[in-house]
């Protein structure tokens, strides 16, 4: 009898399915070509782990659930990747000087021969499901382990050279086998919900990361992997359209790709370093998903002074804050809202991250000379009320982002400064005129991105009394909050943190602002002036009201914006 009807044969005499699901299972386990196990697990008809604790009890098999045990480094090193890739198992720990393995279907009993054949040394096994052990076998193998694995084994009567020369060394591994492993690390990144891939190389390893809600986290990758880095290095410039025999100079480039049937955009950016070239990989999924402005974070005070000012009819709207704070967000959220068949709008962005409906887009294409202030000049001729320039980089574009909001156009633009009043100085110190500031500066918008609480394990908790102080609140107060924090969970990956949110610092330009800005007056003192005359919120102010709420941390706040001005 096979593995696959003593299974059945088990489930209907426990009376755990009936005749008609096991059907159904056995039907979609032969047109998927899947293992009957994983095809039972996957069906849903029980949840999971009472299967797999009724599976336990039947075999007298122990059930361990591997996310939540922690494997030692010197215990998978036992045991080579091929091994287990192929059969689906992973050694846990020594008990006695007996291997503890976890496997995922018990009645596979040449698969359990053919195990104790190839490992030679005393085992026992313990049950646990398929998801745990391949999301194991991820974490003390790394991602790509099964195909890596492969790799090395086609290679092994190559010559690996040494981490000197890293682009000569096996990188005529199968064309393949790299695909594989790169389509591995690019759909692991899109499942955990990663923005970039990092791909770094060092003298004696391949470093890979992936940056989840803002930060960097090491991504498990097999040791081997700095022995295909070259390879690995080819297959994205071919994927990229880029130079393959280029390595001393930058290269950026674009990839479309498909992944459980929803299109991505990914940016590439080629770097060369000390011990050659790294990779970032920015991830765009291509499925339009646009925030209104009342879905931002903002509250109903700022809501009012956005609405305001998007809709008249001249000057200049600026986002600031760092690469990755949501500025590109934020500003398409603004041009959806005034997006009409009455007004022309005309976008030059560096790239394109999102197709506006209604909207005229250009890519800036350096290349050919297509930068934002050449494309600026040429947009003014197309006629149009509303224009969005990526980003002020230079003097050039400064100016002519300035004149065309004195001419009767509104103006979206962004920079890199820390907070709303920075943008003057920056301005400022680009070479604009004072008065041609003061004019043209309607708004000013400061934001940053904070990691979210993950909702499934949120729990109260005490931060330490230091943290008070950050925030400038009374002790009263700090003492009325009930704060929260994530535990950590499977849904956010133990982080505690799922998903971000923004906070905003939205200045309105007033005629006393305009007076301090033709007067040269420093931007600290402009700020101030704002908070005490018009009640603008700092960042961190911002980020306290979402405490408050329960939607993040004072350490998370904190994390991301520098001290409040006295």
């Amino acid at each position: 009898m096979t593995s696959q009807a003593r299974v059945g044969e088990f489930l209907l005499r426990n009376k755990i399915i009936s005749e008609e699901q096991l059907a159904a299972v056995y039907t979609r386990q032969k047109q998927s070509q899947s293992r009957f196990i994983d095809e039972l697990f996957r069906a849903d008809i029980v949840p999971e782990q009472v299967l797999l604790e009724k599976l336990g009890e039947a075999m007298q098999m122990p059930v361990l659930r591997l996310l939540h045990t922690a494997i030692d480094e010197s215990i998978s090193e036992k045991v080579p990747a091929r091994y287990v890739t192929h059969y689906n198992f992973v050694p846990v720990r020594e008990d006695n000087g007996c291997l503890v393995i976890a496997i995922s279907d018990p009645f596979d009993v040449f698969a359990l021969d053919e195990i104790k054949l190839l490992l030679k040394m005393p085992l026992t096994f313990v049950l646990s499901l398929s998801t745990d052990i391949a999301d194991a076998i991820k974490r003390c193998y790394g991602v790509g382990a099964k195909t890596m694995a492969q790799m090395v084994e086609a290679s092994l009567h190559m010559k690996v050279l040494s981490a000197a020369a890293p682009e000569t060394g096996v990188e005529e591994a199968d064309d393949h086998s790299v695909i594989k492993f790169l389509d591995q690390i690019i759909q692991h990144a899109v499942i955990d919900r990663a923005t970039d891939i990092h791909i770094e190389p060092y003298e004696a390893a391949l470093r890979v990361r992936y940056r989840i809600d803002g930060l960097l986290y090491d991504v498990p990758v097999p040791p081997s992997i700095q022995h295909f880095y070259s390879a690995i290095m080819i297959r994205v410039k071919i994927m990229a359209s880029l130079d393959i025999a280029e390595k001393r100079l930058p290269q950026d480039g674009r990839i479309q790709v498909k992944i459980d049937a929803e299109d991505y955009d990914l940016r590439v950016s080629i770097l060369p370093s000390a011990f050659g070239e790294s990779v970032v990989i920015r991830i765009l999924s291509r499925k339009q998903v646009f925030y209104a402005l009342e879905q931002l974070g903002v509250d109903q005070r700022e809501l009012h002074i956005l609405n305001t000012m998007i809709k008249r009819p001249h000057g200049i709207i600026l986002v600031t804050g760092p690469t990755g704070s949501g500025k590109t967000t934020t500003l398409y959220s603004c041009l959806q809202k005034i997006n009409s068949a009455e007004r022309k709008i005309i976008t030059i962005e560096d790239p394109i991250e999102y197709k506006l409906f209604g909207i005229t887009q250009v890519q800036v294409q350096a290349k050919i000379h297509l930068t934002f202030a050449n494309g600026l000049r040429s947009m003014l001729r197309h006629d149009p009320d509303i224009m969005m320039v990526g980003e002020i980089r230079d003097l050039e574009t400064a100016e002519l982002a300035i004149r065309t909001a004195l001419t009767g156009h509104l103006v979206f633009s962004t920079l890199h400064t820390n907070d709303a009043a920075g943008s003057i100085a920056r301005l400022l110190d680009m070479g604009i005129e004072p008065y041609l500031v003061s004019s043209s500066l309607s708004c000013l918008i400061a934001q940053r991105l904070v990691r979210v609480i993950c909702p499934q394990c949120r729990q109260p908790y005490q931060p330490h009394a230091e943290i008070m102080r950050e925030f400038k609140v009374s002790a009263l107060e700090w003492n009325q909050q009930q704060f929260r924090q994530g535990r950590g969970c499977e849904t956010c990956k133990f982080t505690g943190f799922f998903g971000r949110t923004a906070i905003f610092e939205i200045m309105e330009l007033n005629d006393a602002l305009r007076e301090m800005i033709l007067n040269r007056t420093p931007s600290n003192v402009i700020k101030q002036r704002a908070i005490a005359a018009l009640g603008m919120k700092t960042l961190r102010q911002s980020g306290w009201e979402k405490i408050v709420r329960g939607e993040t941390t004072p350490e998370e706040v904190l994390r991301v914006t520098q001290e409040d001005i006295e």
